[in-house]
């Protein structure tokens, strides 16, 4: 249970600082556009906010992944 605390605590930590490295780095980005999705479009956004968050997320979500499989031993 302990690994498992410190293992979330660690992803929550990390990907945090990424999310501050992105808001900073996009502060100057002037090139925005709009993500087709299947029944609307998103408003303009910078490009790599779109790409950063996805990546975020992703790692988010493969870091519960991996959670559940380690206590399914």
């Amino acid at each position: 249970m302990n690994f498992d605390l410190k293992k979330i605590f660690f992803s929550t930590i990390f990907n945090s600082c990424l999310f501050t490295l992105l808001m900073i780095g996009l502060q100057n980005n002037s090139n925005k556009s709009k993500v087709n999705l299947m029944f609307d479009e998103t408003v303009k956004l910078p490009i790599g906010f779109i790409v950063g968050t996805s990546f975020i997320a992703g790692s988010i979500v493969g870091n519960f992944f991996t959670l559940s499989l380690t206590n399914k031993k």
